[in-house]
C-alpha cells in the first residue's frame, strides 16, 4: 500500500480504516499489477492508465467504485452513475465484504473496461477497450 493511501486511511475512524484496509488488501491481490495512487482525493487502481476502483468516505459509508461497474451485471453493485458507466456499493463495516464475490467484480473490472483515460481527448464520450494486461 502506498504512503498516500495509508495516511488516506490514517484520517478515517477506526471502523472505515477496517474496511478500507481491507478493501484496499483485496484491491492488491486481484489486481495484479495495477497502480494504486490518491487520486482526486481518494484511494484508486489504474490498469494501463485507466481508472478501474477506488473507494472513498461518503455521508452513506465507504464507497467503493468500478469505473466502468455498470457493465458487471453485478446486483451487488446497485448504486449506478448518471452520465457514465460506473456502479458502486458502500459498506458500512468489514464484515459486509465478502472476498469471493469483490474478486469477482475485480475479475470483471480487468475484462470489462470503457476508457475513462482520454474521456476529455474524446471530448466527454466514452470508448470500450481490451482487458488490461496483468
Amino acid at each position: 500500500m502506498t504512503t498516500d493511501i495509508q495516511k488516506y486511511h490514517a484520517k478515517l475512524s477506526t471502523a472505515d480504516q477496517a474496511i478500507c484496509e481491507r478493501l484496499a488488501g483485496e484491491i492488491t491481490r486481484g489486481l495484479s499489477g495495477a497502480e494504486a495512487k490518491v487520486w482526486h482525493g481518494h484511494p484508486v487502481w489504474f490498469l494501463d492508465g485507466n481508472p478501474i476502483v477506488g473507494y472513498s468516505r461518503q455521508k452513506a459509508g465507504i464507497r467503493l467504485m468500478f469505473w466502468s461497474g455498470a457493465d458487471f451485471d453485478e446486483p451487488g453493485l446497485d448504486v449506478l452513475g448518471g452520465r457514465f458507466k460506473d456502479a458502486s456499493r458502500f459498506y458500512t463495516e468489514a464484515a459486509e465484504i465478502r472476498p469471493t464475490v469483490l474478486k469477482r467484480w475485480l475479475t470483471k473490472a480487468r475484462k470489462i473496461q470503457w476508457d475513462y483515460k482520454n474521456i476529455v481527448k474524446r471530448r466527454g464520450k466514452l470508448v470500450r477497450v481490451g482487458p488490461a494486461k496483468g
